[in-house]
């Protein structure tokens, strides 16, 4: 039986095929659109997709979508009810997009698809996974579990924004949710709009932001913002976020709170309260994170978690996971935004029709993030010489020596090999390779290569066996998904951070033997 899982129309677009319970190929959209969070209908992922699984629409039993649009338009409805008449001009706006897209979706689809001139299909195909099941599904039936607990958290769903349940064998139920407006996802992401970076894609940032600061507005966040119960749980204090009204996050209330400073411009210097921010916040997300999975903890008594949707992706938050033992063994969805979605519906329906499978060829049923494309060496030769580029076939063992000798030497070598990744992390098959041992690596690949901010790390690459000699590690982490700390005995004495060097000098001092990868809290 195969399905086809769809993602779109939001942020983010994908599409991903499983055959009898089996992933055999998963790709967004912006790989091939060249368009970062490509929204649109994922026809250059779903034309891979069916080629990459020799087949065709006419050969799919299903069509699976990772949301339900109905209960979306619904959550959309009752928000404008309760918070008019403001809002009124934005709830207008968005009316004519939603009936085009969301509200005749079925229809929509059958179009797209059927556009894609690849076999036809009807709306009796069709089926619709609720978001957060989608993630859940994501998570649990790609995972190496045969059971554990779960644990979603992300913007928001139809309503949900956080969803807590078990899986176990070919099933799973989520059985405890938080609803919108409250949502750790949108707290994070009016943060990361507030501190001039752009929702759903600047997260990273403030991460990465976070271990220049301190935690001092931690009280002020829990006394006005955000009220945390101790088992996780939580209430969004409205007044001070527009969101459910506006295309803003935040409000002139919000920026009184911390000084009467409005949303920091783009591009312009960063200040030591934007660093404090990022930290607190940062430390307020775990503090929810960490409460939530001693809850499930508790409450399933199972020994293994896993996790999916956009706040996931907070590798800090998961590697204190690993750090405080909350569970024995974690796994993260890879693509654990919307972008997995599709993995998601597709699994989904097939735990409905009963054809799960939980035995890997591999650790687990990701196949190490490796579903897309790839080309024949045939394929590439011919698009150098369409380009008249200069190259050299090098057989593999000269070819490993060789780039091996230019990263010695300084060198920056972009590396491409076999299946492209799924999901928003580079894991060594279209990846950029440095130097770690070099002082000037972090800082030519940010500002030279990748072309953005100087204070973003970078993630070390290494063979498992030896992760012992330089990281407090002990779990596997394949995916780029937990951070943890060098070894104390790799670190430079007298590099702790001065708080009257700029964001540039601190993170170009030298903290370890592999400062290139050694963040300014020695993570």
């Amino acid at each position: 039986m195969d399905i086809l899982g769809i993602s779109g129309y939001y942020h983010d677009s994908s599409a991903a095929l499983v055959r009898d319970g089996k992933i055999i190929a998963a790709a967004q959209e912006e790989r091939f659109s060249r368009e970062k969070g490509d929204s649109s209908f994922p026809k250059h992922a779903i034309k891979f997709c069916l080629q990459q699984a020799n087949t065709d629409l006419n050969e799919i039993s299903q069509v699976a979508f990772y949301d339900k649009p109905l209960l979306t338009f619904d959550r959309l409805l009752e928000t404008y009810f309760a918070y008019a008449p403001k809002g009124f001009s934005s709830f207008v706006r968005s009316i004519p997009l939603w009936v085009k897209q969301k509200l005749l979706l079925q229809t929509q689809l059958v179009k797209e698809l059927n556009a894609l001139k690849i076999g036809t299909i009807d709306t009796s195909k069709l089926s619709f996974s609720h978001h957060h099941h989608s993630h859940a599904a994501s998570a649990f039936f790609p995972s190496p579990f045969d059971s554990s607990a779960i644990l979603i958290m992300d913007g928001v769903g139809e309503w949900a924004t956080t969803s807590l349940g078990r899986g176990d064998k070919d099933s799973l139920i989520l059985d405890q949710e938080i609803k919108f407006p409250h949502s750790i996802g949108l707290l994070y992401s009016a943060f990361t709009y507030y501190l001039g970076f752009k929702v759903n894609e600047g997260e990273y940032k403030v991460m990465g932001l976070a271990p220049f600061g301190e935690p001092c507005f931690v009280d002020k966040i829990k006394d006005e913002l955000i009220d945390i119960k101790e088992d996780g749980s939580f209430r969004l204090n409205m007044r001070y976020f527009d969101y459910c009204t506006s295309l803003t996050m935040t409000n002139r209330e919000f920026s009184n709170l911390f000084g009467n400073r409005p949303p920091r411009k783009a591009d312009t210097p960063l200040q030591e309260i934007d660093m404090n921010l990022a930290r607190s916040i940062q430390v307020v997300t775990e503090e929810v994170v960490l409460k939530l999975a001693k809850t499930l903890r508790e409450k399933t008594g199972e020994k293994n978690l896993v996790m999916a949707g956009g706040v996931a992706l907070n590798c800090v938050a998961n590697g204190l996971l690993v750090k405080e033992k909350v569970f024995d063994n974690l796994w993260v969805q890879p693509a654990s935004g919307d972008a997995g979605g599709s993995i998601g519906a597709a699994l989904a329906a097939s735990s409905i029709s009963g054809t799960i499978v939980k035995k890997y060829e591999t650790f687990d049923g990701m196949s190490g993030c490796y579903l897309g494309p790839s080309y024949e060496d045939a394929e590439i030769k011919e698009v150098l010489e369409k380009y008249d580029s200069n190259y050299e076939l090098l057989d593999i063992d000269t070819l490993i020596l060789e780039v091996a000798n230019l990263i010695s030497k300084g060198q920056i070598v972009g590396w491409f090999q076999g299946r492209m990744e799924f999901g928003p992390r580079a894991l060594g098959n279209r990846s950029i390779l440095g130097d770690p041992r070099s002082e000037n690596m972090q800082k030519i690949l940010n500002l030279k290569i990748k072309y953005r901010e100087s204070f973003r790390p970078f993630a070390p690459a290494i063979i498992s066996e030896d992760c012992p000699q330089y990281f407090d590690l002990t779990e596997d982490s394949p995916y780029m998904l937990i951070v943890t700390d060098v070894l104390k005995d790799r670190i430079v004495k007298n590099s702790s951070i001065n708080e009257n060097l700029s964001v540039t000098d601190r993170i170009n001092l030298k903290r370890s033997d592999i400062p290139a990868v050694t963040h300014v809290d020695y993570s």
